[in-house]
């Protein structure tokens, strides 16, 4: 009796499923990723060993400049509209729907306040050739002082963090940590490049 012969076919295999799992992944990392602001000044920070991370959300930041100008930054957008709507009623500003809208959705800003309204009239890429003078921290003209307070209240959980550049004049730096501890705030952050350590063999 003869042996019966398998019909051998060859395997295939269906690329579908993982087409689709390729562009599911290729969206959700669309969708998820947080693109970093364009600052306004480029800063060259210290080096440091200190592994500690920022948090993502609720941080303030203070940007000192290698030329001693102070910028200031906060994260949320519902606590930035409720933060310039504090600041205007402070300076006599007043501050519409608009502008609270455009200063939501600013990157770290180094202006007075008295010129934020025209600053905040000006289109995003005239506001990048606008020359920012930093915000005052002098005693006699303190403003940084009310952007921290203001900021304080507005969000309770906010960190402090400050950026400064590594050839910042020690002054403005001084000025800036005085800022902070005459308004009770004794924990910041230094934000820091890590440094490399020597290669293990």
């Amino acid at each position: 009796m003869g042996k019966v012969k398998v019909h051998r076919a060859s395997p295939s295999l269906d690329m579908t499923p993982m087409v689709d799992l390729a562009f599911l992944l290729v969206t959700f990392f669309m969708l998820t990723t947080k693109f970093a602001p364009e600052e306004p000044v480029a800063v060259d920070m210290p080096s440091s060993i200190s592994e500690i991370k920022l948090p993502e959300v609720d941080i303030l930041t203070i940007t000192i400049s290698p030329d001693g100008v102070v910028f200031f930054n906060m994260d949320g957008k519902y606590n930035r509209q409720e933060l310039l709507g504090k600041i205007g009623a402070k300076y006599g500003i007043p501050f519409d729907d608009q502008d609270k809208e455009k200063f939501s959705l600013l990157p770290s800003f180094g202006i007075p306040i008295q010129g934020m309204k025209q600053f905040l009239a000006l289109s995003p890429d005239e506001r990048k050739t606008v020359n920012q003078t930093g915000i005052p921290a002098d005693s006699l003209n303190n403003q940084l002082a009310d952007w921290v307070v203001f900021a304080r209240t507005t969000n309770p959980k906010l960190r402090i963090a400050i950026k400064g550049d590594r050839e910042s004049n020690y002054p403005i730096v001084e000025k800036v940590i005085n800022t902070l501890i005459d308004n009770r705030v004794t924990r910041f952050n230094l934000i820091t490049n890590m440094e490399k350590g020597p290669i293990k063999l």
